[in-house]
């Protein structure tokens, strides 16, 4: 079965390679567009050289340390160096398709809204497919080099999650801090358009959108999928021998062939109605997933495959909730988009305190999702169970990574489309694809969450098992100490990210402000503004900023352990999911839910562009900007990554 999950690695790696040869057959045509573009497409590329100039330093002194670890060794450091080399190569790939795809939407935009769709899809596809082709080649790589040796595949887990961890804190960074400088100082002190090429950070903020959503958003969800395919391996053996291994390997296989099977449609489909199509998509992934997953439970002995099937459906069905709760609360098609965009008449201090108030509330409903889905996947495997839930959630990943890349790439296009003075009727068609894409982008956050969620759950197991846990008594001291410690770490870890992007957003800030104070011929459209120095000032902020989370999510894990023990490191974790899903859940849906009513106002409610309203919901959206895209994120990985540093060096903790 190993080779048949090699196979369908390598169809995916093919497939993304067509799908970007598709995107680049489109021929641009208009100079200004391809001179946009190339300054998006090599600040792009700028930030991933020098950002992984300092990976290359991390990856090489974390691997000497694994090497010398007693219990570890040689071997697993190598697939330490390949799950962070393959992670590198997803993101790079990914990105490269991106910038591709934005500008050559812009151009297809010219000839129809269904061009530009599929121009926009089939760039974010090949971040999709390379996140599941690269993701499920390795683990089939260290699989078959290292037959009957499981453990070693942690080390290729511990890999992508290092990564993930930089390339989200970073992104997350860089891309809001030039966010906010071009809108605190283009739209509400200029009173200029969003994506005015008069705007010194309107590069930058482009540059960002790539860095930050479609490389970091991917090395997520890398992260994510390698995490649970590993854990559900490692508990597989514990449950039901090595007899549940090739239904694990089957399940991941198909997978990848039902998100192939899913992005074909939506490539091929001809429609005006993109959201439409993208939901066609992705429920028609789930659906043959279920089928796959059903015929697949002949691999287990009778009666466990029932069992196995209906734990994998529980995981699918939360993450088809999931999306669907976020998009309650973050697209302006319901009451709380509404509600906030309302509250933004009356200024930004009761659009703040309403978008707070319904990101607080959002944390319910999914929240008891994932528990249902927990005990429902528990009762019917164990903690086997809880695995296979979450790799039933993202089997599909590489379908929703797709759906979720197309919105940077449509937004880009927007942007790429406004700069180079494109006709209305080629804006009204970007605008309309981003409006999805924020949609889409939203509930893609959503599932990143919940998947995060249950990835952590059943690492969390995957580590008690190794460190011969079987009850955490919450009445031992050093396991509440524990408990406390990892619920601070939330807390801290957000302040970290937040404030880093305050900085860098006041140095961006300053220098919007000092072009247009010095060269008043750029708001007059007689001068080029100095587009290079913001791309240089989100540049050097993230990479300052993005080593001192990264390196307390890791160490925070060893020294607790160490220090206190295996128990208390039990309550680090486990403090640490709950705080950390929470957060996450509130901070992405109110930084969504402003977006929206901000885009809500724009479209002409409450007095439309211009108006008080819409200076409150520019302010709303600011601050909604690093808690949805820097910190919310971030926190998936910290709780993810402190569970496999945990299970890695579980060695030094019996």
């Amino acid at each position: 079965m190993e080779l048949s999950l090699i196979l369908a690695a390598v169809a995916a790696v093919a497939f993304a390679l067509i799908q970007g040869m598709d995107v680049r057959r489109i021929q641009i045509t208009d100079p200004r567009i391809t001179e946009i573009g190339g300054y998006i497409h090599a600040g792009a590329m700028a930030y991933l050289g020098r950002q992984y100039r300092v990976l290359v330093v991390f990856v090489a002194v974390l691997a000497a340390i694994i090497t010398f670890t007693p219990g570890l060794g040689l071997s697993t450091a190598l697939a330490f160096v390949l799950g962070a080399l393959f992670s590198v190569v997803a993101g790079f790939c990914g990105m490269k398709a991106a910038t591709a795809a934005n500008m050559r939407t812009a151009q297809a935009a010219g000839q129809g809204q269904a061009q530009a769709f599929r121009a926009a899809f089939s760039g974010g596809s090949v971040m999709g497919l390379m996140v599941v082709g690269l993701g499920a080649l390795g683990i089939g790589i260290v699989y078959l080099l290292n037959p009957g040796n499981l453990g070693i595949l942690t080390g290729f887990s511990l890999g992508a999650s290092s990564i993930a961890l930089f390339c989200r804190v970073g992104g997350g960074i860089y891309t809001k801090a030039a966010d906010v400088g071009a809108d605190l100082v283009g739209k509400v002190e200029a009173g200029i358009p969003e994506d005015d090429p008069r705007n010194p950070a309107v590069i930058a903020d482009n540059v960002g959108d790539n860095v930050g959503d479609v490389a970091g958003m991917g090395s997520d969800l890398f992260e994510s999928y390698v995490g649970c395919i590993v854990s559900a391996l490692l508990l597989a053996v514990a449950w039901g021998g090595t007899t549940a291994l090739p239904y694990v390997l089957g399940l991941v296989a198909a997978g990848i062939l039902s998100s192939m099977l899913g992005i074909l449609v939506v490539s091929l489909v001809k429609t005006k109605d993109a959201q439409l199509t993208l939901n066609l998509g992705t429920y028609l992934s789930s659906i043959l997933l279920v089928a796959d997953a059903f015929l697949l439970g002949g691999l287990l002995p009778e009666g466990d495959g029932t069992r196995a099937f209906a734990a994998v459906v529980s995981g699918i069905a939360a993450g088809l909730l999931i999306g669907k709760l976020t998009e309650t609360y973050t697209s302006d098609q319901y009451k709380a988009v509404k509600e906030i965009a309302g509250a933004c008449t009356t200024g930004a201090a009761t659009n703040i305190l309403t978008g707070l108030s319904y990101g607080m509330l959002s944390t319910a409903w999914p929240i008891l999702v994932l528990a249902g889905a927990t005990l429902a996947s528990y009762a019917f495997c164990g903690t086997f169970g809880i695995a296979l839930a979450a790799v039933g959630m993202l089997a599909t990943v590489g379908m929703v990574i797709s759906v979720d890349a197309y919105g940077p790439v449509a937004d880009n296009a927007g942007g790429i489309a406004e700069m180079s003075g494109q006709p209305d009727s080629v804006r009204e068609i970007t605008d309309h694809l981003d409006s999805v894409g924020n949609t889409t982008a939203a509930i893609g956050k959503g599932f990143s969450i919940g998947s995060a969620a249950l990835t952590a759950l059943a690492l969390f197991a995957s580590y008690a098992l190794a460190v011969e846990l079987t009850v955490i008594d919450i009445l031992n001291p050093r396991v509440m100490a524990g408990l406390l410690i990892g619920g601070m770490l939330s807390f801290l870890f957000s302040a970290l990210t937040i404030s880093s992007v305050s900085r860098a957003a006041n140095k961006m800030i300053d220098e919007v402000r000092r072009q247009f104070r010095e060269f008043p011929g750029i708001m007059a459209g007689t001068q080029k503004p100095d587009y290079a120095k913001c791309v240089d000032i989100s540049t050097q902020a993230a990479i300052r900023e993005m080593i001192l989370p990264g390196v307390i999510a890791i160490a925070s894990p060893i020294a607790v352990g160490l220090l206190l023990g295996k128990e208390a490191l039990a309550g680090l974790l486990a403090g640490a999911t709950v705080t950390g899903v929470l957060m996450a859940v509130m901070m992405a849906n109110a930084g969504g839910a402003w977006d929206n009513a901000k885009k809500y106002i724009e479209g002409g409610s409450g007095g439309g562009k211009g108006s008080e309203a819409h200076k409150a919901a520019v302010i709303g959206d600011t601050v909604g900007d690093p808690l949805k895209d820097t910190a919310g994120p971030s926190i998936n990985i910290l709780i993810k990554l402190m569970s496999m540093v945990a299970l890695v060096f579980a060695p030094l903790f019996l």
